[in-house]
């Protein structure tokens, strides 16, 4: 089991997928980390030897901001935003998509379940 930056990436996995694993990593810093660290992508995390995951580890600690780093940095950006009163802050506070996309459909996944309008079901008649 390799740890990098805090995190268990899994060993049976390929080194450049296992590495997508960490917060602020995707597919293309992955295959530009084992460019410079001189690593086969294709390589099993289990296969790799203590010297290929010290590389690894020194070149994501000196080059990229990863896991909570990262995490700080967009939040701080984030409170910013809503701080100032930005457009892009408004939309954050109210759980609405920030970046321009259609509300009348389609969002979801930002406003949560729908909620059906009130009084559209008649009362059932009780018996008396």
């Amino acid at each position: 089991m390799a740890r990098i930056a805090g995190i268990v990436i899994p060993s049976e996995k390929q080194v450049q997928i296992a590495l997508t694993y960490i917060y602020g990593i995707g597919p293309h810093f992955a295959s530009t980390i084992l460019a410079a660290a001189n690593i086969e992508p294709t390589t099993r995390v289990k296969d790799l030897t203590e010297a290929e995951e010290q590389r690894l580890r020194e070149i994501i600690d000196t080059d990229y901001t990863v896991e909570g780093d990262l995490q700080r940095l967009v939040t701080n950006n984030i409170k910013r935003l809503k701080d100032v009163g930005a457009y892009r802050g408004l939309r954050h506070k109210a759980g609405l998509p920030v970046n321009g996309q259609r509300t009348r459909t389609n969002a979801r996944t930002r406003k949560g379940k729908s909620v059906a309008v009130g009084g559209t079901q008649k009362k059932a008649a009780s018996k008396t």
